[in-house]
């Protein structure tokens, strides 16, 4: 398989020290991806910033102009948890002009699938406002490019970050181009992401929300996308798959209380392979969204590329799984395929 890759180091400027969200996620990822020879076998695609029409497709222009004014002043924060500095603006724009980049890549038959490795994050990015780390939302900038420049018809988006995509869900609520997919700890931040949310007009239906408790593991998040995710998608027949690939959910991040091993990542990517091989002719597109243990992130990342081109070395996990037993989620599991018609 040819992989797309996207990766500016201009977007380690967009940083500050002491906070989780910082450069060292790139930096050290980077690092290992490059000492592991992989990004020798990438097709890498040229950065650059989006066009702020794109980031006005799912956002307001007046929240825009306010990240960018606040940026030109100096920086400052948007809410308690998502700071901007002088750079922010601009690496804004380039993490989504990097990932529609990779999109335009992938249905350009330039490359089969594609990752984004960019920052800030972009799932919690509201329509006027920026929270949880995220100014612009990526994915739903890429979604809405691909729509409207290569004339796709059907996204679906699955997020599998520990925290719920509640930025991504918004922009779609009351879209049925648009299957929204996420499996999250809750209750946890921020908060959204219950069963019963499900879309609303036009849009009921597609958005599909499986609230996991804490200390659900691989077995649990995988019989998530089986049982789930798969029905679902096999029944609204994608055109392109977009993943917000967050890595928060492993044992050992500090941020979240799940118990993912590297493995556990590795397992969904691999069903999202096949769906993407059986419903849209590979086209799967991940973007980076969180993940804030320094040590796990880059071989997370790496697993996910090894996996994208075929590549027989496959997982890297050094870690290994959790060592706490996994929470059932069944129960849980059960009541989505219930609440979407699928029991």
């Amino acid at each position: 398989m040819k992989t797309a890759f996207v990766y500016d180091p201009f977007n380690l400027k967009h940083t500050r020290h002491g906070h989780p969200e910082n450069y060292r996620r790139l930096e050290g990822t980077w690092a290992l991806l490059q000492q592991s020879k992989i990004v020798d076998h990438l097709h890498r695609v040229p950065s650059g910033p989006a066009p702020v029409e794109a980031i006005h497709s799912v956002h307001s222009p007046a929240y825009v102009e306010r990240v960018r004014r606040l940026c030109e002043q100096g920086g400052g924060s948007l809410d308690p948890d998502t700071y901007v500095n002088e750079f922010s603006y601009e690496a804004a724009l380039r993490a989504a002009g990097g990932l529609m980049n990779v999109v335009d890549a992938v249905l350009g038959h330039a490359a089969d699938n594609g990752f984004a490795l960019v920052r800030p994050p972009g799932h919690h990015a509201r329509p006027s406002r920026g929270m949880g780390f995220c100014l612009f939302g990526n994915i739903a900038i890429a979604a809405r490019h691909a729509q409207t420049k290569h004339g796709v018809g059907r996204v679906l988006i699955v997020d599998f970050d520990v925290h719920h995509g509640n930025g991504t869900q918004e922009m779609f609520y009351e879209d049925d181009s648009v299957l929204f997919f996420s499996t999250h700890q809750y209750p946890y931040y921020p908060g959204s992401g219950a069963v019963d949310e499900i879309g609303e007009g036009a849009g009921r239906g597609y958005t599909v929300n499986v609230p996991f408790p804490p200390g659900v593991g691989d077995q649990g998040y995988r019989s998530a996308f089986q049982d789930v995710l798969i029905p679902l998608a096999q029944q609204f027949k994608p055109e392109l798959i977009l993943v917000s690939a967050g890595f928060d959910a492993h044992w050992m991040d500090p941020l979240a209380g799940e118990q993912l091993s590297i493995t556990g990542f590795g397992q969904l990517i691999t069903d999202l392979l096949g769906l993407a091989a059986e419903l849209c002719h590979n086209r799967l597109v991940c973007t980076l969204e969180g993940g804030y243990n320094l040590d796990v992130l880059p071989h997370c990342v790496l697993s996910v590329l090894r996996l994208l081109k075929g590549e027989p070395e496959g997982i890297s996990d050094p870690f290994g799984p959790s060592p706490r037993p996994e929470r059932d989620a069944s129960q849980r599991i059960r009541l989505v395929r219930k609440t979407h018609s699928l029991a």
